[in-house]
């Protein structure tokens, strides 16, 4: 099959001709259909991850139909239309017992720990665990959309950041991530606070739902912008970036009880966040890590999008092949993206 290879960290990847993946007992394998290109798989290109060796094959947010199957698989057949949380969880440990599979024990993680999505076919173990059946009204490209960014900002809002309806929330970066997190919250009834670098970004953003916007090039001090925007500040602020810089600011930008949410990846290299603990202690602040999507989520996180009439479609930036991916990986050393939106990768295997 063809895959796009990390060979060493920070050099361009390469689309390489490898071995096709054969399937474990317990697991199948999937021909990609569509693929997003995600931050984190920056940051895997890049060496932050510690898990993954190289030659490596990142990519995590994919959707498509399964073309090989293990001898233990039971729920799944050749050809069914399928996608996987980024965290692929074990099944059976204690955090996967209490209904925790996205901080798994023993989870594993496609284009981390394991080859990924960057490729024509992804192999998955534990498919009985893992996979989620997609409806079919549901397009391969939007599917892949749903994937690591969506998910993740569909737990940080609802269910660790305990959004409610009326209340204010600030969202920092409005990258893939971040503007999955304005479309979130403003289905569930919030007022939306976008902070960007971006205009591009920021107008995809009121387009989205957003009720104000902050850019950051021209306002420094955006932690005092959304407290003065919002009347004492968020009652919930997430960093979908991953910066010590936004990290401090979403904290910063808290009104009394308030509930910070970091989504964003953040490297010891970039250094540790000046949180301010003052404030933490004195307004009461929560401080909330989220990691992922349970695959046993995915039917509401769907629901959502149904009942709220989401149009998927305009989560989506940018489209392009297999062969664009080094491109679109490098394009992510600019802080300011040159688009909006989450790019797909779309793959034919007519």
């Amino acid at each position: 099959m063809r895959a796009i290879v990390i060979e060493e960290f920070g050099e361009q990847p390469r689309l390489r001709t490898v071995p096709d993946p054969v399937p474990t007992e317990d697991g199948v394998v999937i021909a990609v259909e569509a693929t997003g290109v995600c931050r984190s798989d920056w940051h895997t290109w890049q060496g932050h991850d510690p898990d993954v060796t190289l030659p490596h094959v990142a990519g995590h947010e994919l959707a498509g139909r399964i073309s090989a199957v293990g001898s233990r698989v039971r729920g799944w057949n050749l050809g069914d239309r399928v996608t996987v949380p980024f965290v692929c969880a074990c099944g059976v440990c204690p955090q996967c017992a209490a209904g925790h599979q996205q901080v798994c024990e023993r989870q594993f993680q496609p284009g981390a720990t394991h080859w990924g999505s960057f490729a024509e076919q992804v192999a998955i173990e534990r498919a009985d665990s893992n996979l989620v059946g997609l409806p079919d009204h549901l397009g391969s490209a939007t599917a892949a959309a749903l994937g690591c960014r969506f998910a993740t900002a569909f737990r940080a809002v609802l269910r660790q950041g305990q959004l409610q309806a009326g209340q204010w929330v600030a969202v920092h970066g409005c990258g893939g991530a971040g503007i999955s997190a304005v479309t979130i919250a403003a289905a569930a009834g919030a007022n939306v606070v976008a902070v960007d670098l971006s205009s591009d970004a920021l107008d995809h953003a009121v387009d989205l739902g957003a009720t104000a916007t902050i850019n950051g090039t021209e306002i420094p001090d955006t932690a005092r912008a959304v407290r003065e925007v919002t009347g004492g500040g968020a009652h919930v602020s997430l960093d979908c970036v991953g910066h010590p810089d936004t990290c401090a600011a979403s904290v910063s930008a808290l009104r009394t009880r308030g509930t910070h949410v970091q989504l964003g990846l953040m490297p010891p290299e970039q250094g540790a966040a000046a949180i301010p603990m003052h404030r933490v202690i004195a307004r009461e602040l929560r401080i909330v890590g989220t990691h992922g999507l349970q695959a046993h989520e995915y039917p509401d996180m769907l629901r959502l999008v149904t009942g709220a009439g989401l149009d998927l479609e305009q989560l989506i930036g940018r489209r392009i092949g297999l062969d664009d991916v080094p491109e679109a990986l490098m394009a992510m050393n600019d802080p300011v993206p040159t688009h909006s939106g989450i790019t797909v990768v779309e793959l034919d295997h007519t």
